[in-house]
């Protein structure tokens, strides 16, 4: 007789944390698992990465992509940020900066879902009364004790009283994006799904540059209703743009991005990628007169 599988034999029993508290709607999308404190200011935290995902995990189910990456530690921040500096949930965060850089061939599927440890400091934190308004952390991730990748994220939060000025009454129901237009070939950016495209061909007189596609009913880029187009889709277009402009022969691994504005959803943003002296990816997101976004995008070859 087949002995039946035991507790013992399985994977631990994990539970992600309230999703409210990474500011995701969908269970789905919340990466961590758990938090504890280990010193002044430092905090480890505990994630799970699916074996497939729509978006963060390649087509062929071999690889995680750097952009989990990404997504896990802004988690890691937001998380830290609400449950040990009291940040009230109803707060708004305003990314500034993000770079990470993950270590090539480090990122593998393996037989079972991946379980990194990210280890974070805060520092620079700024206060208005009780609560951080601003702050700066760096992150360490850990997968089975070896290091994957480093990170460095500084952010501001503010109330929603404030967050509604700064955007002049801008809401997600009060906003409606433009139309998507038709997107560049899936396998050009190395996605299975045209949906997962963000860029389109070059626009006739505008050079290399390219429109973003911003699609809201994107279940992963906006997993909730936003005002704005979040950072992580314009990370992914950074991705995208990285792609084309190499022939798809390198692949990105690291990320060096400045947010200057709100990217509106209302209006066309334009993404130009050039190579910079050292063969660095330097991307540009530009919407009007003004550059939304900068990012330097580091490569590997494929």
């Amino acid at each position: 007789m087949t002995r039946p599988r035991q507790l013992a034999d399985a994977p631990s029993l994990t539970a992600t944390v309230p999703r409210q508290l990474v500011h995701r709607a969908a269970v789905a999308e919340t990466l961590l698992t758990g938090w504890r404190r280990v010193g002044t200011d430092r905090f480890t935290v505990t994630a799970q990465w699916p074996r497939a995902h729509g978006l963060h995990v390649s087509s062929d189910r071999s690889a995680y992509d750097p952009l989990l990456v990404v997504e896990t530690i802004r988690q890691g921040g937001t998380l830290i940020t609400h449950t040990e500096y009291d940040v009230p949930l109803d707060r708004q965060f305003v990314l500034q900066r993000f770079q990470v850089t993950t270590v090539a061939g480090k990122l593998g599927v393996g037989a079972l879902p991946a379980e990194p440890e990210v280890e974070l400091f805060f520092t620079d934190l700024q206060y208005r009364g009780r609560h951080p308004a601003a702050a700066r952390y760096t992150a360490r991730v850990l997968r089975d004790g070896e290091r994957v990748a480093t990170a460095d994220v500084a952010f501001t939060c503010v109330s929603e009283p404030v967050y509604r000025r700064l955007r002049g009454g801008r809401t997600p129901d009060t906003v409606t994006a433009l139309p998507v237009p038709p997107g560049v070939p899936a396998a050009d950016v190395g996605r299975a799904l045209a949906a997962d495209v963000v860029l389109t061909e070059p626009a006739p007189g505008r050079g290399d540059r390219r429109r973003l596609r911003v699609d809201t009913a994107h279940p992963v880029f906006f997993d909730h209703p936003l005002d704005h187009v979040p950072g992580m889709l314009l990370l992914e277009a950074a991705r995208q743009a990285a792609l084309l402009r190499t022939g798809g022969e390198r692949s990105p691994n690291a990320y060096d991005a400045v947010f200057h504005r709100y990217a509106e959803l209302d209006e066309p943003l334009w993404i130009e990628a050039v190579e910079g002296p050292t063969g660095e990816i330097r991307v540009y997101g530009t919407q009007g007169e003004w550059t939304v976004f900068e990012c330097t995008v580091g490569t590997v070859a494929r």
